[in-house]
């Protein structure tokens, strides 16, 4: 019994990664068919395209779903998705915005708003907690591009905004309409970018206690799990201590 309880247990726990990645895949593959539709279906003329393709081969999405996900966008037929930004509040008061690609508003619209409801926050109107955010584009390196001041240099050289550096890795700010020169000259430094994309960078950032992180986490979870949903931006800030007690 023992054996056979180990067996599931494995194979539950390479379901559930299976299902991880064929969710990554999916929003992956929406964001370049969108990215492509958007502009050339070329991603060294497109820099969404291309930091959408970058991001794909990072999380290991095969060549061929790439390539398929971009002539996907040349032809007519098929699904035509919309963005849609939600703007909200988290437990602990935290602010979050949260942006989705879909073919089906009402669904998503309902989806989102249960999650967050039942995550204990709330959405606001739209332009309710934006204006305590900056739209800049974020260019992500890994830490083992290097220390935090040849990164620094290398982004002070390309025209960037503000550099953040961390044992995590280092995060770029630059303005929008910039983001595809600076990226540009930092690939040529620094190698490929672990990500390009438009971000929201908060100005203020709000500590989140022991007693609202745990919620607050499970509620990005869920809706980072939505096939709907994209990216979830807050302004929070998790103490080292409050995420090693979680």
């Amino acid at each position: 019994m023992a054996g056979h309880s180990k067996f599931k247990n494995i194979m539950h726990r390479k379901g559930a990664q299976d299902k991880k990645r064929s969710a990554l895949f999916s929003k992956l593959s929406r964001e370049i068919t969108v990215a492509a539709k958007m502009g050339l279906p070329d991603p060294a003329m497109n820099a969404r395209l291309r930091a959408a393709v970058l991001a794909a081969r990072a999380g290991g999405m095969p060549k061929d779903n790439i390539e398929r996900a971009i002539k996907k966008a040349e032809g007519t037929e098929g699904e035509s998705y919309e963005e849609i930004r939600y703007e909200g509040f988290g437990p602990g008061g935290v602010s979050l915005i949260i942006e989705t690609l879909t073919d089906n508003r009402n669904r998503t619209a309902t989806n989102v708003r249960t999650i967050v409801s039942r995550g204990g926050g709330n959405l606001g109107a739209s332009g309710s907690v934006s204006h305590g955010f900056e739209r800049l584009g974020l260019i992500s390196y890994p830490a083992t591009t290097g220390g935090a001041e040849k990164v620094f240099e290398a982004a002070l050289e390309a025209g960037a905004e503000d550099v953040q550096s961390s044992e995590d890795g280092h995060e770029i700010w630059t303005a929008i309409d910039g983001m595809h020169e600076v990226a540009k000259a930092l690939e040529a430094v620094l190698g490929d970018a672990e990500g390009i994309k438009l971000a929201w960078k908060p100005g203020t950032m709000v500590t989140v206690g022991a007693d609202d992180a745990g919620q607050l986490l499970k509620l990005i979870d869920a809706l980072e799990e939505d096939d709907d949903v994209q990216t979830v931006w807050g302004n929070y800030d998790v103490p080292d201590d409050v995420l090693e007690a979680l």
